[in-house]
């Protein structure tokens, strides 16, 4: 997340007017897009629409019947773009309304409804103005209180929001955010298996260089969920709004991107914040087309029908991963089914990883035998001076200690005295040896 500057309201319509106008003018830039002459700058400025297929996919379907689930800032309550698009939503920051539609935070409070309008935003009535991934699909609304606003620890915001949209019928998770750490909480292996348990696809961002975040962090290296890359719209790896790591698994547009601010003001902006809900938008895409999908068979979907980037010297990529999302592809191609996730398995890490807490310990079962105390020892008749030896002493240490010591001392006396004989008579022998 990138803090934008803050405008005044006709300052940023102006801008806003401006940037679209430039996009809509280098659209034809986008990667593999010929788009079609329109009068609305809105949607011509939107070039992943026809650049990553999404147009051909809409033949199929628009993502009617899935749900996906916005963890961030908050989807605003008053703009068009999400008029009957937010089914439900929550706060789990302690700041927020609790239906999870205001946006929170000082600098970007916005993001969460940027996100939401990439993932399924609404057009126009008239069917101008900008327009979502999946414009049928539904949203919720959960809202995260960033920095040291929040009462709550945002390793629980984030447990506890992932919980709550499974419980309530996200089949799509998007996490536009990163901890700038490869490692994450221990909380959080619990809350994203209930997810994986529950067939539901995890969307993150990859996190941008722009920012600060020179390698993938966490959500985003947690195995099992969808990082998304970001690129130009030239289909190249962004040098700004973008990062590398081993955990990206495919790539979607990251620059130039649009998105409904909470006052209804379309604005431009950049990150795979904005790469990763048009994932999660395919993602829905291929959900709606293949409703009877496991989640590990709509990963496997969109990984493998991914366009390998020119660029790319591996496969996957630490840049673009398996490639650039292509959404017609997704959504007619059925790939062989698997019965695992093909990025990664969170279980497996755990067991691997985490080291196992010792057990607590039992209470005892067995009744502890009462031992009757031992008998005061008797009081001495008198007293007695300890330098003095007593009868039981005499008795039973001085006598047998004389008796075992004095024959001793007598034999060695003897066996002294008879050696002394022997030493004298051999002595004699030798000054008179003709005797």
């Amino acid at each position: 997340m990138t803090a934008p500057r803050v405008l005044s309201p006709r300052a940023r319509r102006l801008r806003a007017a401006v940037a679209l106008l430039a996009l809509a003018l280098v659209a034809p830039l986008a990667i593999g897009a010929t788009p079609t002459p329109t009068p609305d700058p809105v949607r011509a400025a939107e070039y992943w629409i026809e650049g990553a297929h999404i147009d051909a996919a809409w033949k199929t379907t628009r993502g009617a019947g899935v749900t996906i689930a916005v963890i961030d800032t908050g989807i605003a309550n008053g703009p068009n773009a999400f008029q009957g698009a937010v089914s439900d939503g929550t706060d789990v920051s302690g700041i927020g309304s609790e239906d999870g539609r205001t946006p929170l935070g000082p600098l970007d409070s916005d993001h969460g409804s940027r996100v939401a309008s990439l993932a399924a935003g609404r057009a126009n009535a008239d069917g101008t103005g900008m327009i979502g991934v999946a414009p049928e699909a539904k949203l919720l609304s959960i809202s995260l209180g960033f920095g040291t606003t929040a009462p709550v620890p945002f390793t629980k915001q984030v447990a506890d929001a992932m919980r709550w949209a499974v419980d309530h019928g996200a089949k799509v998770i998007n996490l536009s955010f990163t901890t700038n750490t490869l490692d994450w909480d221990r909380s959080w292996d619990d809350a994203f298996l209930y997810a994986f348990q529950h067939d539901v696809v995890v969307v993150v961002a990859a996190g941008n260089r722009g920012s600060g975040t020179a390698m993938v962090g966490a959500p985003a290296t947690i195995p099992g969920v969808l990082a998304v890359g970001g690129v130009d719209q030239r289909g190249v790896a962004s040098k700004a709004a973008s990062t590398q790591g081993i955990s990206i698994a495919v790539s979607a547009p990251s620059e130039s991107l649009l998105g409904v601010d909470a006052d209804g003001t379309v604005e431009t902006w950049n990150g795979t914040s904005g790469a990763a809900p048009i994932v999660a938008g395919v993602v829905a895409l291929v959900r709606a087309a293949h409703p009877d999908m496991d989640a590990n068979n709509v990963i496997n979907q969109i990984i493998q029908t991914a366009r390998r980037a020119p660029q790319a010297t591996a496969h996957p990529d630490p840049l673009y991963g398996y490639g650039l999302i292509d959404a017609a592809a997704a959504v007619s191609t059925v790939q062989p089914p698997v019965d695992q996730n093909p990025l990664g398995d969170l279980a497996d890490w755990v067991r691997l990883h985490r080291r196992a807490e010792a057990p607590a310990p039992s209470p005892a079962t067995s009744t502890p035998v009462p031992i009757p105390p031992l008998p005061k020892a008797d009081a001495p008749a008198k007293a007695v001076s300890p330098l003095i030896p007593s009868p039981d002493s005499l008795l039973y240490g001085t006598l047998p200690l004389v008796a075992l010591t004095l024959p001793g001392i007598l034999i060695a006396l003897g066996v002294t005295a008879a050696a002394r004989r022997i030493r004298s008579a051999r002595a004699s022998a030798r000054q008179n040896p003709d005797d």
